[in-house]
């Protein structure tokens, strides 16, 4: 039997210096959880894991509510630590930043950490609920870099194109064999349509 994983990348949180693992939801983050939630009410999603960031928790949580389920937090799922501080790094330094992690997976700023690190924490714990839930539907609160290394691990034409393509919120629906990635399919539309 196939073991389903939502890959759920967080909404638009406010760009401002607040600590990185405390930035909520912007107005248009908050709205469109509400459309993740719509979306994926009818999936019949038995798990739901989370980065603890407080973005990657509130996208999901009402989904997770909606179920009767708690949302399960693993400190191994946090975004990559671009950088040794603890507040968001301004976009003009991360996408160079980003270019060249991606062309050496080893490479990371002094006391911060690199791309192949973190998608060895990362994987454990997808391999783990892969195993304990075998069978079974499980959502993914997210980040776009994990997200993409997470992926990237299963499938490796998965990289900084992919990240850049990807929207807030996004949703990927992996299905797995074991843990062979057997199909990807994107259920997110960054532009809903109108009836």
């Amino acid at each position: 039997m196939n073991t389903i994983i939502y890959l759920i990348r967080h909404g638009d949180s406010p760009k401002t210096g607040e600590v990185e693992r405390l930035r909520g939801l912007s107005e248009k983050g908050q709205a469109d959880a509400e459309r993740v939630t719509e979306l994926l009410k009818d999936e019949g999603i038995d798990v739901f894991v989370s980065s603890p960031y407080k973005r990657a928790v509130l996208t999901i949580e009402e989904l997770a509510s909606l179920s009767g389920k708690a949302v399960l937090l693993y400190e191994e799922l946090k975004e990559r630590m671009f950088s040794s501080g603890v507040n968001r790094m301004a976009d003009a330094e991360l996408y160079p930043l980003l270019e060249k992690s991606f062309k050496n997976p080893h490479y990371s700023l002094p006391g911060a950490e690199s791309n192949a690190g973190c998608q060895v924490r990362a994987v454990e714990v997808i391999k783990e609920l892969l195993s304990r839930y075998q069978g079974h539907k499980i959502a993914v609160g997210t980040h776009g870099a994990v997200m993409t290394l997470m992926m990237q691990h299963f499938d490796e034409r998965v990289g900084l194109d992919f990240l850049l393509g990807t929207s807030k919120p996004d949703i990927y629906k992996l299905t797995f064999d074991g843990e062979e990635l057997i199909e990807v399919e994107r259920l997110w539309d960054p532009v809903p349509r109108t009836s």
